[in-house]
């Protein structure tokens, strides 16, 4: 069994976007090639996303969400990951919103989080090495 990877929100969005058939190809080769871990933020963030930019509509985003719980190892967030997240702001200066995706990767022992929005390459916290699949 591979290492468990973190996907940020961005990399779960291309796998319904049309506009970027690259980055959707590229996305589903990543989630098919790992055992993949996403979080509640994550999902809340995609369903928002589908619904404000894509215009999709509600049972359309009911079904992705089933689709992806089916497909990804869905964690929570606790008063702990917050805690963590801002002690990571304030080390790095990410958004506090990336930083709890962060943390919650750090919290699940995951090698790598794959992110579009972040510093390609960077290791945070000697163990979590952030990847833009798409560099």
């Amino acid at each position: 069994m591979s290492d468990s990877i973190f996907f940020d929100t961005n990399i779960i969005i291309y796998l319904y976007s049309v506009d970027e058939p690259e980055k959707q190809h590229r996305s589903q080769a990543l989630i098919d090639s790992h055992e993949g871990i996403i979080s509640m933020q994550v999902l809340n963030e995609f369903s928002n996303t589908l619904r404000k930019k894509f215009k999709f509509e509600y049972d359309t985003i009911d079904s992705a969400i089933k689709e992806l719980s089916e497909n990804f190892t869905i964690v929570t967030q606790s008063m702990g990951t917050i805690s963590s997240a801002f002690n990571i702001a304030k080390r790095y200066g990410y958004s506090f919103y990336d930083c709890l995706i962060i943390a919650t990767a750090l919290e699940h022992d995951c090698k790598n989080l794959y992110s579009e929005d972040l510093q390609n390459n960077q290791v945070v916290e000697d163990t979590l090495t952030i990847i833009n699949p798409f560099v």
